[in-house]
C-alpha cells in the first residue's frame, strides 16, 4: 500500500501541533472504528496530548477488552478541540450526533479506507487499496515516530482482522499480512483478541441469531437472501443492535445466494439497509449509492427514509436487475 508523503505528512504535522484531540468514529462502531479509534488515541495520549474518543453509539461489549484505559466517553457538545479525527467515517453524516459536537475544532483529519469517501475533511487520507482503516493508523504512526505498544497493538490487529473477515477477504493483500505480522511482533494478544471477537458470544446475540435463521427470505431464483430486524426483535431475544455485526455473513454463505440484505427498522420511517456480495460483478456499494448509501464493492450500507415495504421494494429491485445483468458466464466469477 502506497503511504504518499504529501499526504500523511501534513496530518502528522497537524496532530503534532495540536493540545487537544478528538478522535471520532462512525455510528454502529465495528472492529475497525474502535481499532483505529483507541490506537490512534493510546498513541497521541503517549505524546502528550489530551485525547477524547467519542462515538454516537456505546462500545460493543465484545470490544471493550481493548478500552482498559477507559477513553471511550459520551459525546458533549460545545467542547472545542485543536484537532478532530475522523477515523474509518466514510461520510461526514457517519458521525451521526458526533458530528454536532465536534463543530468547534481548528482542522478535521479524515482517514479512511472506504472508496465511496469523497474527502469532507481539511486534511483527507483516502485509501483504497488499504483493507482496513486499522492498516492505515499502523502506518501513521510509524510516520510520525509514535511507539505502538502492546495495548495499541491489540487494537490495531483487531482492526486489521475483523475488517479483512480473519483474512479472507480479497481485499486482503500481502501488505496487509506484514502489517498484521508487525503487530504480533509489537505484542498483540493473539490469544485474547481471538476469544473476545470470534469465540465468545452472548445468550441474547445467539438468540438474535436463532430468529435471523428462522426468517431468511429468498429472492430472484434465491440468488438473493434478506431478513427484517425489527425493535421488537431485540425486545423478545434481549439483544441490542450492536449484535448483529457478522449476522449477514450467514446469509451470504448461502447457495446459491449472490447479494445478501439484511434490513433493520430504525424507526417506522426510517431503515438501515446492510448489503454484502459474493461475486465481484456485484457492487453492492453502487447499489447503495442511490440509497444515499455506499462502502466498498463487497460489502456497504444506507439509512433510507419512506415506508419499510417501499424501501424493500426499491432495493430487490435494483438488486434483481444487477443480478440478471450479468454475462452467462457470471457464475465463473471467483467470490468476493
Amino acid at each position: 500500500m502506497s503511504r504518499p508523503s504529501q499526504v500523511v505528512d501534513p496530518i502528522v504535522a497537524a496532530l503534532q501541533a495540536s493540545r487537544t484531540v478528538c478522535v471520532a468514529g462512525h455510528v454502529r462502531p465495528d472492529g475497525d472504528c474502535v481499532g483505529s479509534q483507541l490506537g490512534l488515541a493510546l498513541a497521541l495520549r503517549q505524546a502528550g496530548k489530551r485525547v477524547t474518543v467519542w462515538n454516537q453509539d456505546p462500545l460493543p461489549d465484545k470490544l471493550a477488552f481493548l478500552d482498559r484505559a477507559r477513553l471511550w466517553a459520551e459525546p458533549r457538545p460545545g467542547r472545542r478541540f485543536d484537532c478532530v479525527v475522523a477515523a474509518d467515517v466514510a461520510t461526514y453524516e457517519r458521525l451521526g450526533t458526533v458530528g454536532d459536537c465536534v463543530r468547534r475544532r481548528r482542522v478535521l483529519v479524515n482517514i479512511d479506507h472506504h472508496a465511496s469517501n469523497a474527502g469532507y475533511g481539511d486534511l483527507n487520507w483516502l485509501e483504497a487499496q488499504a483493507a482496513s482503516t486499522g492498516e492505515m493508523i499502523f502506518h501513521l504512526l510509524e510516520r510520525a515516530g509514535w511507539p505502538v505498544t502492546p495495548p495499541i497493538a491489540d487494537c490495531l490487529f483487531t482492526a486489521v482482522s475483523t475488517d479483512t473477515g480473519s483474512f479472507q477477504y480479497p481485499t486482503t493483500r500481502p501488505w496487509t499480512f506484514a502489517v498484521a505480522g508487525e503487530l504480533v511482533g509489537r505484542g498483540a494478544d493473539l490469544g485474547t483478541i481471538c476469544q473476545e471477537v470470534y469465540q465468545s458470544c452472548s445468550l441474547p446475540r445467539l438468540r438474535l441469531l436463532r430468529h435471523v435463521l428462522n426468517r431468511i427470505r429468498l429472492h430472484a431464483q434465491q440468488r438473493v437472501a434478506y431478513v427484517w430486524l425489527r425493535p421488537a426483535d431485540y425486545l423478545r431475544t434481549g439483544a441490542s443492535p450492536a449484535d448483529t455485526e457478522g449476522l449477514i455473513d450467514y446469509l451470504r454463505a448461502l447457495e446459491p445466494v449472490v447479494v445478501a440484505i439484511v434490513f433493520e427498522e430504525l424507526e417506522p420511517a426510517l431503515t438501515r439497509i446492510s448489503l454484502r456480495s459474493k461475486r465481484p460483478s456485484v457492487n453492492v456499494s453502487a447499489l447503495a449509492s442511490p440509497f444515499g448509501g455506499g462502502g466498498h464493492p463487497a460489502a456497504a450500507g444506507a439509512r433510507v427514509r419512506g415506508r419499510p415495504r417501499t424501501v424493500q421494494r426499491r432495493l430487490l429491485a435494483a438488486v434483481r436487475q444487477a443480478i440478471e445483468s450479468l454475462p452467462p458466464d457470471h457464475a465463473s466469477d471467483r467470490p468476493v
